[in-house]
């Protein structure tokens, strides 16, 4: 492996202008840490994935040196690895393409390997080796892998074909190229550099940059801008660019398999008045157009468009709640917008678990009001819960973890009608979340806030309960612990001893109007429910969220 001593300068991963970039960011410890993950070599794991891929992105020169990015397919097993340093290639860029006969034997190239449908990503640079009519093999210099930023998930599928469609080329962008570009969620950017001596960080790079529909925005019909976010703090692209502006933009249609390829000179702003007009962006990129070159059903492939967002978000607070009961508040890796949730609805999120394979995913509630521009979740540590003890335990501010987009139907259907919210241990969550919105309603419409715990110790979020209720009137809140320590006598968070029950809900509520939200272990909900039907409260007014170790 190249780069293992961190004692010796000559072995770095990075070249002068990465090093630029991240001394102008004030990145520290980076180097020491980028040694341990950029590889000379392609693990197991990185050959088993290439392999397997239907594609790859490729960066390269054409006969002018102008960096492009394209895609390359075949069928199942177009791409196999027969050592540690070597990716045969059983395919080339088509006719048409920018790239095509530009792969020649030493070309420098950079390769993207992204399996859009599980957001798994991998680069590798290095060299074009022998070059043959149907393909090439191709050299390791370097390999890494990426975080998942961004990228939307899509399945593909394969369609017949006989070859590429036309191609069109031009120095201008047409209405339907520029609507191409302010509607995609994804493309992708050649970039590269070299200098004299032969070092393992010089050569091409092709990376994935993604984002909203429109994050993308076309200046006039010979420039487009996008937001550069945060990342993981290697800067290969920006690197590249400090010292050679030159770079290609690839955007693909998934649903036709057309391709949009643009080469020209990019230029980085840094500190102007304009980057804080757009959320969470660290610098702004543009491209000055040279030249652009279209061609219609370029690939045989064709993906989904129902498309799901990951977001990287940060953890910045974490707090004890009750003995077994945490909140884990996130803010968006980039310091971007997040998507806002509806009072009720959980969030998705994956974990990498040191010894286990695969990313862990749950769904926690949200427990924060959904207007805050932050995630919160509210987690019981379970003694055999992978994900809770994982959380509880390791996790702490500063750590990134991946999300999905808030999601769940266990939300407010009404927006008069009185409430009954009724959860047991730590399935106040949601509920905290509801009480949050109709806290800061107009109105005094009824709401009843009950909520049962086996005691003080096992009562999490009692004070923020007390202040939300106090906020405005018409909000009840009753509190029942099934076994009171002796300190919670002297103490003012519980009214009652025992549990919530229909005799309970009975005893405080008399409202035929009212909707029922009920969350809890599904014992305590099938009880509770059974309990309101037979006093005949509508099956529509009566609504559940279970939870448990995995939910």
């Amino acid at each position: 492996m190249l780069f293992t001593d961190p004692r010796d300068s000559s072995t770095s991963p990075f070249h002068r202008g990465e090093h630029m970039a991240q001394a102008r960011m004030g990145v520290r410890d980076i180097e020491h840490w980028a040694r341990k993950v950029v590889r000379d070599h392609m693990p197991e794991q990185h050959r088993d994935f290439y392999t397997a891929l239907p594609f790859l992105v490729m960066a390269a020169r054409d006969g002018q040196g102008r960096p492009w990015a394209t895609l390359v397919e075949g069928p199942d097993g177009f791409v196999t690895a027969p050592d540690t340093k070597t990716l045969s290639i059983t395919a080339l860029p088509v006719r048409g393409d920018a790239l095509h006969e530009a792969v020649h034997p030493q070309s420098d190239i950079g390769i993207l390997g992204i399996e859009l449908a599980t957001r798994r990503r991998n680069r590798v640079n290095g060299r074009a080796g022998s070059v043959t009519p149907t393909g090439f093999d191709f050299r390791v210099d370097q390999t890494f892998g990426n975080c998942p930023q961004y990228i939307r998930e899509r399945a593909w599928t394969r369609v017949e074909s006989s070859g590429p469609g036309p191609t069109t080329r031009g120095q201008r962008l047409t209405s339907d190229q520029t609507r191409w570009i302010e509607t995609a969620d994804t493309f992708f950017i050649a970039s590269g550099f070299r200098e004299g001596g032969d070092s393992p960080n010089f050569g091409m790079d092709a990376s994935h940059r993604g984002g909203d529909r429109g994050f993308v925005k076309v200046l006039d019909d010979r420039r487009l801008r996008f937001p550069d976010y945060a990342g993981n703090n290697h800067f290969n692209t920006i690197g590249n660019l400090l010292l050679d502006p030159k770079a290609g933009f690839l955007f693909v249609d998934f649903e036709s398999g057309s391709l949009l390829q643009l080469t020209g000179t990019a230029s980085i702003d840094w500190d102007s008045d304009e980057i804080a007009q757009v959320p969470g962006a660290r610098r702004l990129v543009t491209l000055e157009i040279d030249e652009i070159v279209e061609t219609r059903s370029a690939v045989s492939l064709r993906w989904s468009s129902d498309a799901e967002s990951v977001r990287s978000i940060r953890l910045i607070e974490k707090t004890r709640e009750s003995a077994d009961v945490t909140s884990f508040v996130f803010e968006a890796r980039d310091g971007g917008p997040l998507v806002g949730f509806e009072p009720g609805q959980h969030l998705p999120i994956e974990l990498e678990v040191p010894g286990i394979p695969e990313p862990v995913r749950r769904t926690y509630s949200l427990s924060n009001a959904p207007n805050e521009h932050r995630y919160r979740i509210t987690v019981k540590r379970e003694p055999n819960g992978i994900a809770s003890r994982f959380l509880h335990d390791h996790l702490e501010p500063g750590a990134i973890i991946n999300s999905r987009r808030p999601a769940g139907d266990f939300v407010m259907t009404c927006d008069r009608c009185p409430l009954v919210l009724v959860s047991a241990g730590v399935g106040v969550t949601p509920m905290l979340s509801i009480l949050n919105k109709v806290a800061g309603e107009r109105g005094n419409r009824p709401v009843w806030f009950i909520h049962g715990a086996r005691d003080g110790q096992h009562h999490p979020l009692a004070g923020e309960v007390r202040d939300l209720a106090a906020r405005r009137s018409g909000i009840t809140t009753h509190v029942t612990y099934s076994q009171p320590a002796p300190e919670d006598e002297i103490g003012v968070d519980y009214d009652s001893r025992g549990r919530v029950d229909g005799a309970l809900l009975a005893k405080l509520i008399d409202d035929a109007s009212a909707h029922y939200f009920l969350c809890g272990p599904v014992g305590f909900m099938a009880e509770i429910q059974a309990d309101l039907e037979r006093r005949g409260i509508s099956a529509e007014h009566i609504h559940t969220e279970s939870f448990g170790p995995a939910g």
